[in-house]
């Protein structure tokens, strides 16, 4: 089998620099298939060489015998796909076609594959000389300095879609959510075990989180059932290989399809809702779906899918689910289209726990500010809903984005957790826990900073009046300098012939 050497390789982003340079002139939105897919076939074949060493050294002569790696849910790879194979024709011009070859044995001999995998590694765009540089980097891997292979891979694959939706900017809202707006939701929801259900499931970042928050908890990753959908073709593939690294058995359905007019789980009663479909959504296919069974709340408008979104979600809910999903501001207020009265009508129903205001440009496709929305079939506090204004948290890492810290993240979900527990004290200009009367008296308006109010400013001591003072003194020396530097712009202007009028 191909062997590692002991380069030590900073991966995520040593891999992502490999890749931006093999890239040459090809767009992201299609040249992340080309990474992502090399990859998984890396996880992979990772996988099948450990397990393959492993009945070499107990001797039995099972190590070609492929039922020994399916019945420890390890894919089969044939001989001709092995990475020694790959490896050894990194630096020749047929190292595309040994991977897309590659890549057609694996689907051949797994049926969980069959039409996920990329086969585009042969064009001649690509430049093969990159191409093995970048097999060269996967080669190399440090295995005991850098964790198993699933760790390093499955945070490289995460690495390596946020970098892409960084450069793809308003498209990369099909299939990456921001890995801080997906901690906050599985930070509050929790969950440990039960269906976990996303309808617009993208890469599968909801799943990965559920893992990892799971793994964080010293829980089992086999104590959730993962089911999920997506509309887009190359990101439903995408969202397949994400899991598959992860070690995440999920039911996506058969094939893409759109959520509205070809659900794929019909009968599916999900604990634990996760998702962030596409904002203010149109033409979703309202005209053909007027009588449907889930707009129990009200039939959504035809020009926006966000309450078709939300009540999608609560058809699917269990007796004790809950639901966390992202939606654009406007839901929170808006009146058109009947959209108050489904709001209205929903929390008559008393199934909206928690709303949440976030802060603006956390997202590589829109720099809106967004708010998260918990509902629960079996609120702890029944009867209340929970408004916290989080819209001053949060860094900004570059000029046009923002990230919530661990800390943020932290401060909201143990904000809820006091809540359910009934430990939550109103915090001005952060948090407060409204009735149906109060949030009745707002006619049903949900935008936290009604119910919140605004922070206390505390008193720095000095008297109204010295206070004053002071501040008109310093505003009087600001105008002064204000009118000096207006009479040296008119003299330099001058100078040149020119007079201001």
């Amino acid at each position: 089998m191909a062997k590692t050497n002991t380069a030590d390789v900073g991966f995520e982003k040593q891999i992502w620099n490999a890749a931006d340079v093999l890239r040459g002139s090809m767009d992201a939105s299609e040249y992340k298939h080309v990474v992502l897919g090399l990859i998984f076939l890396k996880y992979i074949s990772d996988r099948f060489e450990q397990k393959y060493d492993e009945l070499v050294a107990e001797g039995y002569g099972m190590e070609e015998d492929k039922d020994e790696y399916t019945s420890a849910n390890i894919f089969w790879v044939p001989q001709d796909a092995r990475w020694e194979v790959i490896a050894n024709a990194a630096h020749t011009p047929e190292v595309g076609i040994k991977i897309d070859n590659a890549m057609r044995l694996i689907e051949s001999e797994n049926v969980r594959l069959k039409g996920i995998l990329p086969k585009n590694f042969a064009r001649p765009e690509l430049n093969k000389q990159r191409l093995g540089d970048v097999v060269d980097l996967f080669t190399n891997i440090n295995m005991k300095e850098h964790g198993d292979s699933k760790d390093i891979l499955g945070r490289t694959y995460e690495y390596c879609l946020s970098m892409f939706a960084s450069q793809e900017g308003k498209n990369a809202g099909e299939f990456y959510t921001p890995s801080c707006i997906v901690r906050t939701l599985v930070e509050v929801l929790k969950p440990y075990h039960g269906r976990v259900f996303d309808p617009a499931c993208g890469s599968g970042g909801m799943f990965v989180q559920s893992a990892k928050f799971i793994d964080r908890h010293h829980g089992r990753i086999n104590d959730i059932s993962v089911f999920g959908q997506e509309s887009n073709p190359t990101t439903w593939k995408m969202a397949h290989m994400n899991l598959a690294i992860r070690g995440i058995d999920a039911d996506l359905g058969e094939a893409n399809e759109d959520s509205f007019l070809h659900d794929q789980h019909p009968t599916l009663k999900a604990d634990f809702v996760m998702a962030n479909p596409p904002f203010n959504m149109s033409d979703w296919g309202a005209d053909k779906l007027q009588e449907d069974v889930r707009w129990k709340y009200g039939i959504p408008p035809a020009g926006n899918a966000n309450f078709a979104w939300l009540q999608h979600m609560i058809h699917h809910l269990s007796p004790v689910g809950k639901i966390g999903m992202v939606l654009a501001n406007g839901s929170l207020s808006s009146q058109s289209g009947g959209e108050g009265t489904i709001r209205e009508n929903i929390l008559k129903a008393d199934l909206v726990e928690c709303i949440v205001a976030l802060p603006s440009q956390l997202f590589y496709s829109t720099g809106i500010p967004v708010s998260l929305w918990f509902l629960n079939r079996a609120k702890k506090q029944p009867g209340k809903t929970l408004f916290i204004d989080a819209r001053n948290l949060g860094t900004m890492v570059t000029r046009r984005l923002r990230e919530l810290t661990e800390d943020d993240i932290m401060k909201i979900a143990g904000t809820y957790d006091k809540y359910v527990a009934g430990d939550l004290e109103d915090e001005k200009g952060f948090c407060a826990v409204a009735t149906l009367d109060d949030i009745a008296k707002q006619d049903y308006i949900l935008t936290p900073g009604r119910y919140v109010g605004i922070a206390e400013t505390e008193d720095d001591g000095e008297p109204f009046e010295e206070k004053m003072t002071r501040l008109t003194s310093e505003l009087s020396d600001l105008f002064k300098q204000s009118h000096e530097l207006e009479d040296e712009i008119r003299k330099q202007l001058a100078s040149i012939g020119f007079e201001l009028k």
